[in-house]
């Protein structure tokens, strides 16, 4: 699997993966355009959304209505020990709808917890990074 990075002007960066592009800018506080969530936007966002489809299917297998079904996830930040601030704790609170079956509670939570995201953290992969010159044509 490949993903392209680009670089389409100021401080935009985009990820290519086939014909999709997920673009990112900074804020305009950071010298970017806020034209597109930061890269760091978007980790926290694929933490809910991971989970979101695990809850999402769960649902959708068992046939119980997803109106009203919503999940909340609540980042906490704390200071590390060279100052720096750190994503400390997410919290990820599973809003369940009117008329959800009491005796799957247990089991959407744990629908949830199976996240690839989430497991990817708790078992980080090897980052290899290296520079390469291009071919002049």
């Amino acid at each position: 699997m490949e993903m392209k990075i680009t670089f389409p002007g100021g401080k935009r960066v985009n990820a290519e993966m086939g014909d999709i592009v997920i673009p990112t800018d900074q804020p305009q506080e950071d010298g970017g355009e806020g034209t597109a969530p930061t890269p760091y936007a978007y980790f926290l966002a694929s933490l809910g959304t991971c989970a979101g489809i695990y809850v999402l299917s769960f649902c959708q297998q068992r046939g119980i209505a997803t109106e009203g079904l919503s999940l909340i996830q609540q980042m906490e930040f704390g200071v590390d020990a060279d100052g720096r601030k750190r994503l400390s704790r997410l919290t990820f609170d599973i809003m369940l709808p009117a008329g959800f079956p009491e005796k799957y509670r247990n089991a959407i939570v744990k629908a949830a917890e199976l996240c690839t995201v989430k497991k990817v953290i708790m078992d980080p992969p090897e980052f290899v990074i290296s520079a390469h010159m291009t071919q002049a044509r």
